[in-house]
């Protein structure tokens, strides 16, 4: 019944956190222990009383305060830089901008939107298919994340009470072998494709690109320096990032002003607003789920599947990567977690790190998978181009995510070795 009423809800185009809320209730009410409201609101102030949660809305605040504050578009002229003059020079530019946007960001979401509103349009200019164009900038929103700082590994180490620092070290070397996969998808499609051919930009341009383009790359640094030398922690460098972002944009490049603030929080505040309701409601729902035993039950029915521990994480990617086509990210998160950590640590020695990178990089992929695929229709509103074409468009680079799956899966020394 409870998962009877769960997917009515969910595909009667009930916003996800009341589906998770109303579900738990109706259990409640229909299994005859109506004792159990008498914690149902402790239990929704419970799963957000956590520290490390500040760091959600604080990393929105410093993208938004970047892309306001004109940061955005000079690390996008620092990747020109680097790989401009290639043939399907934009392409590269696009992937290297979004690497530099998702070590900041954190949220695939909010990446996609902000980086096909500045990428989109250029790469048409230059000659480029809009929906591969938009399938690139999309693509590249699959290495928020696993590149710190990731919104979800935030909510992983909530979850698995392991140190924030160490889940967003634990994603370095797998961004890194991710990123090197889509360059390789990128230069294989120029075989196939005529891309246009690239300019490298003038040793005056170059400069110039450089020069204006440090004070927002510092903030990346500040952010991955500050929490791998354990100055800070990942909080008060989400903190730091969010007042250095304002300090540049305001004062360095003198796009930001003030009378922009009301607008900028306004939007932070939606929008860690609803990740946050979410997070509340999914650990209602959540609380249920252990109530009933389910992790348990679970837990019995895998072990009696396999005993290989890369079997086992081959399966919860298949199952994640189906329900992750249906809930978003953050919610699927909060629910698999509590269900299947445990099995993994127990029964088959599974670090937890390993672990929620696999999770969080499978459960991302949902982002651009129909018939949810939120992250497609971010990148359809942004660009106008039809959903289903986009996703044509990124087949290639949702393969070669599938592989670094496998890899991770197959070799936990690719996320335990900078831990080690």
């Amino acid at each position: 019944m409870l998962a009877a009423v769960f997917f009515i809800l969910l595909f009667a185009a009930v916003p996800i956190a009341l589906v998770l809320a109303l579900s738990a209730a109706f259990y409640i009410a229909t299994s005859g222990n109506t004792v159990l409201f008498s914690s149902y609101v402790q239990q929704l102030f419970s799963s957000i009383e956590n520290y490390g949660l500040l760091a959600i809305p604080l990393f929105m605040l410093a993208g938004e305060l970047m892309n306001e504050g004109g940061l955005t578009r000079r690390l996008i002229n620092m990747a020109r830089i680097l790989v401009g003059g290639f043939k399907g020079g934009m392409a590269y530019i696009n992937l290297v901008a979004n690497m530099m946007m998702a070590s900041i960001m954190g949220s695939a979401a909010s990446q996609i939107a902000i980086m096909s509103r500045a990428m989109v349009p250029e790469m048409e200019k230059e000659g480029y298919s809009r929906p591969y164009a938009a399938a690139t900038t999309a693509a590249g929103g699959l290495l928020s994340p696993i590149i710190p700082p990731s919104m979800l590994f935030v909510l992983f180490g909530v979850l698995a009470q392991v140190p924030i620092a160490d889940m967003f070290i634990a994603g370095i070397i797998p961004g890194l072998i991710l990123s090197a996969l889509f360059f390789l998808t990128i230069t294989l499609l120029g075989l196939i494709y005529e891309y246009p051919k690239g300019k490298w930009l003038s040793w005056q341009e170059a400069k110039h690109a450089f020069v204006m383009g440090l004070p927002a790359l510092c903030i990346p640094i500040l952010i991955i320096g500050g929490i791998l030398t354990g100055l800070v922690t990942p909080t008060e460098s989400a903190a730091l990032a969010s007042l250095g972002a304002l300090l540049v944009g305001r004062f360095v490049y003198k796009e930001l002003r003030f009378s922009h603030l009301p607008e900028v929080l306004k939007r932070t505040a939606l929008n860690s607003g609803m990740v946050i309701i979410l997070i509340s409601a999914a650990g209602v729902f959540g609380w249920v789920l252990v109530y009933e035993h389910i992790p348990q039950n679970v837990a019995t029915w895998i072990v009696q599947q396999t005993a290989d521990p890369f079997i086992f994480l081959l399966m919860v990617i298949a199952a994640l990567l189906i329900v992750g086509m249906i809930l978003d990210g953050i919610a699927a998160l909060i629910l698999v977690v509590p269900i299947l950590l445990p099995v993994a640590q127990a029964e088959f020695g599974i670090s937890p790190y390993q672990f929620g990178v696999v999770v969080c990089l499978t459960l991302v992929m949902g982002l651009l998978t129909p018939p949810v695929g939120a992250g497609l229709f971010i990148s359809s509103a942004m660009t106008g181009e039809p959903p289903m074409r986009i996703f044509k468009s990124l087949i290639p680079f949702l393969l070669m995510s599938l592989i670094t799956l496998v890899l991770l899966s197959w070799k936990p020394e690719l996320v335990l070795f900078l831990l080690n």
